[in-house]
């Protein structure tokens, strides 16, 4: 195959984004219930680009290192809040102690409940997948 032929397009060139582009970029990717993948396709951009991104912003705002401390990547991302960690406190409701395994199967409209006693726990495995092909 004669390489020489093929040459590259001349349309396609790289790509450079200002801090503001990147900035409100990752402030739409920070918000909640957003993904990464879908404000790279509206904005047209690779969603790993700018994945590396959002994770060089918060490497930045942890304290840490950026991923690429070379590059302006995650310089204008100030305007974005970190987030913050709060402690939650899980209280653990009074559960009734048995010494069966409770298995409860709903197929359509019947409920089947089984109660199995947890020292033929083996046997109930083996009886269960049975029961579930």
């Amino acid at each position: 195959m004669n390489t020489s032929l093929l040459t590259a397009p001349s349309s396609r060139r790289r790509r450079r984004h200002s801090a503001e582009f990147k900035a409100q970029a990752i402030a739409a990717c920070l918000q909640p219930g957003v993904s990464i993948a879908a404000v790279a396709l509206a904005n047209q951009l690779n969603a790993n680009f700018l994945r590396s991104w959002v994770k060089a912003y918060r490497d930045q705002q942890r304290g840490g290192v950026p991923a690429n401390s070379g590059t302006d990547h995650n310089r204008g991302a100030g305007s974005c809040s970190p987030s913050t960690l709060v402690p939650v406190t899980v209280q653990v409701a009074d559960a009734k102690l048995s010494n069966d395994i409770q298995i409860e199967i709903r197929r359509q409209q019947t409920v089947f409940q089984i109660a199995w006693p947890i020292a033929q726990a083996t046997a109930c495995a083996q009886w269960l997948r049975e029961v579930l092909r």
